[in-house]
């Protein structure tokens, strides 16, 4: 026991070692044991400060370290004295280990406890008196006072970090003194401590205020070294919600802070029972709310601030404007009478009741609505309360048995609790949808006035809506009448894109019938015609019939909750329209019999006209806006609710979805020409060729058919003319798509150029253009400055592009500064980007000297040449001005060397350069210079003088100046004809002077930083000889630079002032991802032997030598020598971590954001302060330190917060994982990173175990570990649906502001970018439509492009989407949505309305595009800007690609099953109805149908070959001359809609990188197999989303975001591609084969390779795609061991627990899992069934075969079962049969040899011939496979009948030959070792493009591969 014991603690101590070598935000070390407090100690908190400071005063005092451990473990043990919690009792054991070592090191002697208060009071008085308390605030407040103008910000947050480090301290020591005095003796507590010490520590707990946790404003703790609480706005926002006189008295057992008064929040609290920390959190919520809207108005008084009425009453009506609209929708009345009677106070006690509903409503926030009816009733109870004047708890609030009030437990849980219990029925996701309910139907639930009658108030938990349901299995027929889905039903089935778009399906359907009508009637239009073309209106009214029935049928699984109304509505339109069905099919029908004369006709023709019309009539009332607002106030007209009711479902969301009329028309000019366009494309080059061929087909009479005709008898050959047709409709259907992809290129090219996109697209254009960026910064980017205005209306051109350049200097500056630190340039890079200030007296604008670079050497080289050719002065002025930076870099040079030599000469020196400047302004004048042979002696001298004084100052230098004054004086004089006579007297001094020696005796040496800037410049100008057209060299730097600049020329608002900015967070969901490489991952290698570090170093080779250099080090150096240095490992793993897809890059780019408001705001600051600058503007000001100036970090945060949620951040830190430590990391180094994540406490609760949540928001402290700021408990586990939009949804309560951006934590943001941030949130208040904006949609940068050719192609696709694709759907069409980060949403809006995504399980597994949803059917406006830009990162493996495809794929199909797809296709408007559809779910069945428009095509030539049938034709046609005929047979289908979706992409390309770029891009990516990767991915789509609608099955799928670079194994590929790819390249395959066998094609081979190259382009990229693009996939070594890996997987038998990673058996029974519906099982049924017609139509092609008549095919069935039954001998498991080894071998054997036998003697003595044994393994092989696709669709009836075993072996027998049918190629190639070579330059050609080593990579840096 004594040795486990010292074993332990020998443990302890290593950890505590260990765990102190990490060090904290400031250099100081993170207590070990401290950071293992366990969370299920409630005051845990408590217990860490403690353990942090005996950490702290270990060294100088171990008996007092020892005291606090103790009193700590008493704390911990009263806590929890059972040690029940996780991880307790590990934490009091370790902890007693520790006080055992501190105990050890005391002196001997017994522990006298009683002495402990004294000496914890004499170590007070002791380190107080060390670390100069009383000092300290006054030294910090002196530094604050001067800090702004002294530069002294550096030496303020030191002294502030301090402050707060010793009183923390303090404060502990404190506490733990009166502790201790109350446990040794309570009733002498007071005596044992001194009064002097009483009254000290009051005083250092005064000091303490912020210390305290607090998050932006210090409101319960008020601070003094916080500036934010000096704000005037914030101030005025604090005092508005104190108390007033309409509240009733709180009881005196409410306790306040002493440091504030009681406000209305702490009234709420006590009558609702809120949680503690939620009135904390929304209390600073609301006041940060109300100071920035206040802020937008105008600035309070300094002395007395107060809220302007105006900007509570915008804060209210925004933030309650959802349950105003909710009780208009019921209808009910508020709890309001009128807005506009409500005070100030009335107005802000709802907006905090509201909030404060809102933040501890947990998962209740997915319910909008939900919220608006516990707001409803809590503030009717408020008021009543309120109108009695007592302060009580709120009956619905008061905990049963107790007098105590809980708004979590009585409101919310109730709610919550049913939600869950739904949630937990859908069998994870695998129960169908009908048979749960959502989040959506309990939402719904309040959209009726039945949720008052039913649920009341408080909540009446016996109504069935609280009832628990039954187990999903039992479906809904289990469950109470009122069990139900509310108002839709999820069913699974593509039905649904029907019922959501019939609008679409009717009028392409009924287009399609008139246009052929008109063609069958060959063009004429007559009065037969128009009598067929009426045809139409029977069409029409049975497909509405089609459509009644669907809203019926849809409904099925709501009847029972949905509101009568809703039934009603589609009952009686089923009635109606199987009426008007009857009705008008008979008219029609009589009409036809009669004639066109006929009376019936006409009346036939009356009713549809008066329908039509009246349907056209109403379509505009309600869909044109100006119709529809004329309309609106007639709505209360019973006739138009009831046409309006009937026309349209009426729900609470998608009402007033309509646009202004100039949109309108736009949207509507758009889909004409695309509609105009595709009609055209199908009349005349699909419809009107086939008329001849199938009138000619259908009078066919007697055609010979090769096989055993079943249906084709007195039809008129209906399946020959379907197989002719099927294609052409296919394509008809789909075709919308590729028209609507055309002209939305077109148009979104032209809409870019008209945004001047792309004007500055090379290093080139953005040097010529760079002396215009100033003035284009300060009209758009900066402040409007007063002095600007004037000079710019006065003419002065000089003056105000002098200022421009001032003002622009520090933002260019910064940027150039970050770029250096992101390692992007170099330093030399870097001076030459630098823009000097233009502050001084120089009559000229300085620019950075990349621009001017050599151009004085190319002047000097000029003007001597201009001596022998005997040029004017006037033409070599011309040729230098020319080029206008030549001109600037000259004049400069002129200029600042008079300056600087004025400044530093004194007496007859200054003089004598006066004189100087004189006689050359006077030559010039006279434009007499014509000598320059010698201005490089002059230009030699001033060099020299340059290079000396811009040293530091010694003796030998100042000899070494003088004398070059010297030689300049005579350079000069000898250069210059100078006429003394003007100036004798001047001038004699001079020479007197110079005979003395003391002409250049005295001079200043330069000291002031600006003349020390302007030396090193001219001597830069002067010296640089090599040109720096080419900087900066970096690809990425350029980029950035590049778009900066360009963006600084497009349309954006005008920036306001950062403290009347909009408001935002930032916000970020992270579940486990990397957040920081460690060294480890860094160094480890792959099984090539390539580290990530190594593979960064040779991708990024220029990065990697900047950053070398950035640490001091050799760009030489090697990696070993960076692990010696501490720093230098943490530099390295944050350069590789800003280079991957990690947390630690998207931290960084997005508090790029508070970087830029603090310069902004202190560049205003000291405008505002400085007289000067605000007189003239054009005052140099200092933005060194900035980021350290109390006022620019209080603004930036009053304006910024970021919050990182974190989700299982707990878990990971109870665990000590590395992702914990990183993220502390992060927090450590960037002070305003908040971390929220969930909490899990266990505890004993009632004597069982239970877990509480907790949200919770922590920061970090000066220690360097987090410090809790906020915790919120949870009604229970927060993830009952999708992940993350639940990981959201729990931290949305800890942003601020008026916005959020959505950003993942793959993303990147750049300084440059976040100074436009803004500008951007002005676009809330600008006007772009008929609603408001709601989501503000920002482009992309994928980042990741560079790293593959497969990465190219996807950040190339992606790129196009974000750019050209999205700036077309929000203008014109109007219907982007918002389709993932890195939007900006209008955050008040969206909380309000559900929040920024929906998290029900699997319908909502695409969670962002609901959000788009969400606010558009809410009447919001979704706009898209392209002047910002955020980085993106991307998959970058085709593994990883196809997963996130997949995952999109799948999401789209169940977008098709839900109601808010549903909805907008029901109520846009028709043309944006279809703009809808192609750009969300349309396009995904697009992209299907192009791929079942080729298997209709294969399988219609399949029919014609195999049934002889278009033989017989074609040889009729032959002789009848009917080419028209022959030319429909041969049908050359070579439709792709890959190469129409290219064109966005292209043009793309010309508008951003121009036209020869594009072109070079493009033919770059044709090269590299991009249509391989096109056409593969397109596989990818159709597999995911068809399966996902008939199966289910849609999942999140993690892909990983690393780098790529392995090779991926031959049986990790077939496992992924099996299914989705390999299986329907071989269909199609064999269906090209068939139709090579037995088609007859008249154009020979010539014909057949064009009529199906196509197709084979499709399987063969479907089969090979993941090969080609494998890393190493043709390299020999690496094929022979994936043959060896993939017969181990396909052979191994597995078993329980087996992944599909190792066994074939486990991953098949995987792949079968989503069948599992007795729907599902049907489906798969009837697709399997395509597969016998192989068998069917080839056995009548055998030479055996003679006839046509049925016993052949039967006959062929029985040589199958014999076939079957032989498998069956081979597959005998030896193992089973032990004891008859001999028999089975002699079995197998004999079996082998009959069939042999049998196969001679049939090729011998029959006709079967050696061809027919090929033929019938054709027809088996896709038999078998129909077969074994049944079986499985069927498995448990399979099992039942003990066949299973036979159907898995015949399933591993079919795996096996795919795979090798597929691998064989691949061995073949790799014996050729240049392909490997080829397929290396093809994936990795962009970085080869670079001069990098991919080949090395591939190649292994491992000395000794095979060791």
């Amino acid at each position: 026991m004594v040795r486990a014991e010292t074993n332990w603690e020998r443990l302890v101590r290593a950890a505590l070692r260990s765990d102190r070598g990490r060090t904290g935000a400031y250099g100081h070390p993170v207590t070990g044991i401290a950071g293992a407090v366990p969370t299920s100690l409630g005051n845990n908190v408590h217990i860490e400060e403690i353990l942090r400071a005996a950490d702290e005063i270990q060294d100088e005092d171990p008996n007092i370290a020892r005291i606090l451990c103790e009193h700590a473990y008493s704390v911990a043990q009263t806590l929890d004295p059972n040690s029940e919690g996780r991880g307790v009792l590990q934490f009091k054991t370790g902890l007693m280990s520790v006080i055992r070592q501190k105990l050890a090191k005391k002196e001997a002697g017994a522990i006298d406890r009683s002495q402990d208060v004294a000496r914890l009071q004499e170590f007070y008085k002791r380190y107080r008196e060390k670390n100069r308390v009383d000092e300290l605030r006054e030294e910090e407040r002196r530094l604050r006072e001067s800090a702004i103008y002294s530069g002294n910000l550096g030496e303020l947050e030191r002294k502030s970090i301090l402050r707060k480090r010793v009183l923390a301290t303090l404060r502990v020591l404190g506490t733990v003194v009166q502790d201790l005095t109350k446990e040794i003796s309570p009733d002498a507590a007071s005596d044992l401590i001194s009064e002097e010490m009483k009254v000290m520590m009051a005083k250092d707990a005064e000091m303490t205020e912020d210390v305290a946790a607090y998050n932006i404003i210090p409101i319960d703790c008020p601070s003094t070294t916080n500036d934010i609480v000096l704000f005037p706005e914030v101030r005025a926002a604090i005092s508005a919600l104190q108390y007033f006189r309409g509240l009733p008295r709180l009881p005196s057992s409410v306790t306040i802070p002493e440091t504030r008064n009681a406000d209305m929040m702490d009234f709420l609290q006590y009558v609702f029972g809120f949680q503690k920390d939620n009135v904390s959190n929304q209390r600073e919520h609301v006041v940060h709310l109300i100071a920035n809207q206040q802020s937008r108005l105008s600035k309070p008084s300094e002395n007395d601030p107060k809220i302007d009425d105006h900007a509570v009453r915008s804060v209210f009506l925004k933030s309650l404007d959802n349950y105003s609209k909710w009780c208009e929708y019921l209808p009910i009345r508020p709890v309001w009478s009128s807005s506009n009677d409500l005070g100030t106070e009335r107005m802000l006690l709802y907006v905090c009741l509201y909030f404060l509903i809102w933040g501890e409503g947990g998962n209740v926030r997915f319910l909008p609505e939900g919220i608006c009816y516990i707001f409803h009733n809590m503030a009717r109870e408020m008021d009543e309360i309120m109108r009695e004047q007592t302060a009580k708890h709120a009956a619905s609030c008061i905990v049963p048995g107790t007098s105590e009030a809980s708004f979590l437990d009585q409101v919310i849980s109730p709610l919550y609790g049913i939600v869950a219990a739904e949630a937990n029925n859908n069998d994870g996701g695998r129960a169908p949808h009908s048979a749960w309910r959502n989040y959506d139907d309990f939402n719904e639930f309040f959209w009726s006035r039945h949720c008052f009658d039913g649920l009341k108030w408080p909540w009446n938990l016996s109504h069935p809506f609280f009832m628990k349901p039954g187990k999903a299995g039992k479906g809904l027929g289990s469950r109470g009448k009122h069990y139900g889905k509310t108002s839709f039903v999820e069913h699974r089935t593509f039905l649904h894109l029907y019922h959501s778009f019939h609008r679409l399906w009717m009028f392409l359907i009924m287009m399609f019938q008139a246009l052929t009508m008109i063609a069958f009637n060959d063009n004429n239009i007559n009065k037969e015609t128009i009598m067929e073309v009426l045809s139409i209106g029977p069409t029409y009214v049975v497909m509405k019939f089609i459509e009644s029935v669907l809203d019926i049928l849809m409904m099925y699984g709501a009847f029972s909750t949905s509101r009568r109304s809703a039934i009603w509505r589609n009952l009686s339109r089923l009635l109606w329209f199987t009426v008007a069905s009857l009705v008008i099919c008979y008219l029609y029908i009589k009409a036809l019999q009669n004639g066109s004369d006929s009376a019936v006709f006409k009346i036939y023709v009356f009713i549809v006209g008066a329908y039509a019309g009246a349907k056209i009539f109403l379509n505009f009332l309600t869909r044109v806006p100006l119709c529809h607002r004329m309309t609106q106030p007639c709505y209360h007209w019973s006739v138009i609710r009831l046409i309006k009711w009937m026309h349209q479902e009426h729900n609470y969301v998608g009402r007033g979805m309509y646009e202004r009329p100039l949109d309108y028309i736009k949207y509507v000019l758009f889909w004409l020409v695309i509609l105009g366009a595709k009609f055209c494309f199908t009349f005349f080059l699909q419809i009107r060729p086939l008329v001849k061929p199938t009138r000619a087909i259908v009078n066919f009479t007697d055609l010979k058919y090769s096989w055993h005709d079943l249906v084709s008898k007195g039809n008129h050959n209906a399946l020959t003319v379907l197989s002719i047709w099927a294609p052409v409709v296919a394509i008809y259907l789909l075709d919308i798509h590729i028209f609507y992809t055309l002209m939305s290129a077109v148009y979104g090219f032209l809409l870019g150029a008209s945004d001047r996109l792309g004007e500055i697209r090379s290093v080139e254009v953005l040097h010529r253009y760079f002396e215009k960026f100033p003035g284009e910064f300060m009209k758009n980017l900066h402040c409007e400055v007063p002095k600007r205005k004037q000079l710019r209306s006065s003419g002065q051109v000089v003056e105000l592009h002098k200022l421009e350049a001032s003002k622009f200097a520090p933002f260019w500056n910064e940027i150039v500064k970050n770029l250096r630190e992101e390692d992007y340039i170099t330093n030399l890079e870097m001076e030459l980007l630098h823009m000097p200030k233009n502050s001084n007296e120089l009559p000229i604008v300085q620019w950075p000297l990349f621009l001017l670079a050599s151009k004085v050497f190319i002047a000097k080289d000029i003007a001597v040449d201009s001596v022998e050719s005997k040029t004017s002065q006037d033409d070599l002025w011309f040729k230098i001005t020319r080029d206008e930076y030549m001109q600037y870099a000259v004049e400069e040079v002129f200029f600042s060397l008079r300056y600087i030599l004025t400044n530093i000469l004194e007496n007859e020196g200054r003089k004598w350069v006066d004189l100087i400047y004189r006689e050359i302004e006077e030559i010039l004048a006279k434009k007499e210079v014509s000598n320059f042979s010698k201005l490089q002696n002059v230009i030699s001298r001033v060099t020299a003088i340059t290079g000396i004084l811009k040293k530091d100052e010694t003796p030998d230098l100042r000899t070494g100046a003088m004398k070059g004054f010297h030689d300049l004086y005579e350079v000069v004089h000898d250069y210059l004809p100078i006429d003394m006579s003007r100036n004798f007297s001047e001038w004699d001094e001079i020479r007197q002077s110079r005979a003395n020696g003391e002409l250049f005796a005295t001079f200043k040496w330069p000291k002031e930083p600006y003349l020390i800037e302007m030396m090193k410049r001219l001597h830069s100008l002067l010296t640089i000889k090599e040109s720096a057209a080419s900087v900066p060299k970096n690809l990425e730097a350029r980029r950035r630079l590049q778009y900066f600049t360009n963006s600084l020329f497009m349309r954006m608002p005008a920036a306001k002032p950062v403290s009347e900015m909009l408001s935002f967070s930032v916000f970020t969901p992270y579940y486990s991802e990397i957040v920081l490489y460690s060294l480890a991952e860094l160094q480890k290698k792959n099984e090539d032997g390539i580290s990530t570090l190594f593979y960064l170093q040779k991708i990024f080779p220029d990065e990697w030598k900047n950053f070398l250099s950035r640490i001091g080090r050799d760009e030489n150096s090697q990696d070993s020598e960076l692990f010696d240095s501490p720093n230098d490992i943490l530099e390295l793993r944050f350069w590789a971590s800003y280079r991957g897809q990690t947390l630690a890059r998207t931290v960084r780019g997005m508090m790029y954001y508070r970087k830029a408001l603090m310069l902004q705001s202190y560049i205003e600051k000291m405008q505002s302060e400085d007289p000067g600058a605000a007189l003239n503007g054009n005052a140099s000001i200092e933005t060194q330190g900035f980021e350290l100036s109390p006022y620019a970090r209080a603004q930036a945060d009053l304006k910024f917060t970021y919050v990182v949620t974190c989700q299982i951040y707990g878990k990971q830190k109870a665990e000590g994982k590395a992702e914990a430590a990183d993220i502390a990391l992060l927090m450590q180094r960037n002070e305003a990173l908040r971390i929220a994540f969930i909490d899990e406490v266990e505890m004993i609760k009632n004597g069982k175990p239970s877990t509480e949540y907790y949200s919770k928001l922590v920061k970090a402290d000066i220690h360097g570990k987090d410090k809790e700021i906020y915790s919120i408990k949870l009604p229970g586990q927060p993830k009952l649906g999708e992940g993350k939009p639940e990981n959201q949804n729990h931290a949305i309560i800890f942003t601020r502001g008026n916005a959020v951006q959505t950003i993942d934590m793959n993303q990147d943001n750049y300084f440059e970018e976040a100074l436009k941030m803004r500008n951007l949130l002005e676009e809330f208040e600008e006007n772009h439509g008929l609603h408001k904006v709601s989501i503000l949609g920002v482009r992309e940068h994928v980042f990741t492009g560079s790293v593959s050719s497969l990465a190219s192609f996807m950040s190339n696709q992606e790129t196009s989407f974000v750019t050209l694709g999205q700036r077309v759907l929000s203008n014109p069409l109007k219907v982007r949505m918002h389709y993932g980060h890195p939007d900006v949403f209008d955050r008040v809006f969206h909380i309000t309305r559900g929040g920024i995504s929906k998290a029900s399980r699997i319908i909502n597994i695409s969670e962002d595009i609901y959000a788009g949803f969400n606010s558009t059917l809410r009447q919001g406006n979704i706009t898209h800007h392209e002047y910002i830009q955020v980085g993106k990162g991307r998959d970058v493996g085709l593994n990883q690609i196809a997963l996130f495809e997949g995952k999109v794929a799948g999401g789209n199909g169940e977008q098709v099953l839900s109601r808010d797809v549903y909805r907008l296709g029901q109520l846009f408007d028709f043309f944006r109805m279809m703009s809808f559809y192609v750009t969300t779910v349309g396009f995904y069945f697009c992209t299907m149908l192009t791929v079942l428009t080729v298997y209709i095509f294969l399988y219609g030539k399949a029919y014609l070959a195999l049934s002889g049938i278009g033989e017989s034709i074609q040889v009729r046609a032959d002789i009848l001359g009917n080419t028209a005929l022959t030319a429909a047979l041969n049908t050359q289908f070579l439709f792709q809609i890959g190469i129409f979706t290219a064109v966005p992409m292209v043009l793309g390309f010309i508008l951003e990188q121009g036209f020869l770029s594009a072109v070079v891009s493009f033919t770059t990516m044709q090269m590299q197999l991009c249509s391989v990767f096109f056409t593969f991915s397109l596989g990818t789509r159709t597999h995911y989303f068809g399966r996902t609608i008939l199966h289910g099955g849609a999942k999140y799928r993690a892909t990983g975001r690393g780098f790529v670079v392995r090779h991926i194994k031959f049986a990790e590929n077939y496992r992924l591609y099996s299914r989705s790819h390999f299986v329907k390249g071989m269909e199609v395959i064999i269906l090209l084969v068939v139709a090579l066998a037995y088609g007859y094609n008249s154009g020979g081979a010539i014909g057949y390779i064009l009529l199906s190259i196509s197709s084979w382009f499709m399987a063969l990229s479907w089969l090979y795609a993941p090969y080609v693009f494998n890393p190493s996939g043709f390299e020999w070594q690496k094929t022979v061991e994936d043959f060896r890996d993939w017969t181990n997987w396909l052979f191994y038998r597995g078993g329980i627990g087996v992944k599909g990673e190792e066994s074939w058996e486990a991953w098949w029974d995987e792949e079968l899992s989503h069948i599992h519906t007795l729907r599902g099982r049907i489906l798969e049924t009837i697709l399997s069934l395509r597969f016998f017609i192989f068998q069917y139509g080839i056995v009548y092609k055998l030479d055996v075969s003679n006839s046509t008549s049925l016993s052949v095919y039967g006959a062929s069935w029985a040589v199958l079962s014999v076939l079957l039954l032989i498998f069956l001998i081979f597959g005998l498991n030896p193992k089973a049969m032990v004891h008859f080894q001999l028999l089975l071998r002699l079995l197998k054997a004999t079996v082998f040899l009959l069939v042999l036998a049998a196969i001679a003697v049939a090729v011998a003595a029959t006709s079967l011939s050696i061809i027919d044994l090929f033929a019938c393994v054709l027809a088996f092989i896709p038999t078998g496979w129909g077969i074994l696709s049944i079986a499985v669709a069927w498995k448990p009836a399979v099992k039942k009948i003990r066949l299973w075993q036979m159907v898995r072996s015949i399933a591993r027998l079919y795996d096996a030959a795919m795979g090798m049918f597929i691998f064989v190629p691949l061995a073949i190639f790799s014996w050729f070792p240049f392909l490997s070579t080829f397929q290396t330059r093809l994936l990795f050609n962009q970085a080869f493009s670079r001069g990098l080593e991919i080949s090395l990579i591939l190649a292994g840096n491992n000395p000794n591969p095979g060791l």
